[in-house]
């Protein structure tokens, strides 16, 4: 439970816990921010790390000058990309035992709903995903479970990280000057994690109602 409550206070308060490891780490900030976005999307038993709120708040302090937006940008796009295919290998290697239910460290609803996203959407769900927590993190692992070509993998892999580090960190950098996000930046914090768990709430109800 206190594990928990630290995880909740973490993501809360992104911007108190990173202006403290600034300060404290100067220049070795990035090379912690890259080392959590990839973690984040490279294995699969860290899906509650903080992915789409981590990079906002990053964007947040290169608008203060504190971090260098096109270094964070190629470190953190670097960084979602090699997540995503350390991630994608390790399923291949795996294969399909990771939905037998007898690997502990997988869980299987969070495999089966990934899988329901696949089902859905195909090859577009590696790029779709990203804007899904824990559905980005399963996601490249399904895929290599799944036996995807890799280079037909690659290729939404590059698109979605370029895509989803850009979305996230220019929406930091150009909305941290107003005055309701800089006052208010845990409701915004909630605001970008409730909107991005909407998806993977409606693809569960639909899947819970074709059942049936």
């Amino acid at each position: 439970m206190q594990i928990l409550l630290k995880i909740v206070d973490l993501f809360l308060h992104l911007d108190k816990y990173l202006s403290e490891v600034i300060s404290t780490y100067g220049l070795w900030t990035y090379a912690l921010l890259f080392f959590v976005i990839f973690m984040e999307t490279g294995f699969v038993v860290t899906p509650f790390l903080p992915g789409d709120s981590l990079i906002f708040a990053a964007g947040t302090f290169a608008a203060l000058g504190a971090l260098n937006p096109f270094v964070l940008y190629i470190l953190l796009a670097g960084a979602a990309i090699l997540g995503d295919t350390a991630n994608y290998w390790i399923g291949h290697a795996i294969g399909e035992r990771a939905f037998s239910g007898e690997i502990k460290w997988i869980k299987k609803e969070y495999m089966e709903r990934t899988h329901a996203f696949f089902e859905k959407h195909g090859g577009k769900t590696i790029f779709l995903a990203r804007f899904v927590p824990i559905i980005r993190t399963f996601a490249p692992f399904v895929a290599g479970v799944g036996e995807m070509t890799y280079g037909y993998f690659l290729s939404y892999n590059v698109f979605g990280g370029l895509t989803w580090v850009a979305l996230f960190l220019s929406a930091g950098y150009f909305f941290s000057n107003i005055p309701f996000v800089k006052h208010n930046f845990s409701l915004v914090i909630i605001a970008i994690i409730l909107i991005s768990i909407v998806p993977m709430i409606v693809e569960a109800w639909k899947t819970r109602k074709k059942t049936r």
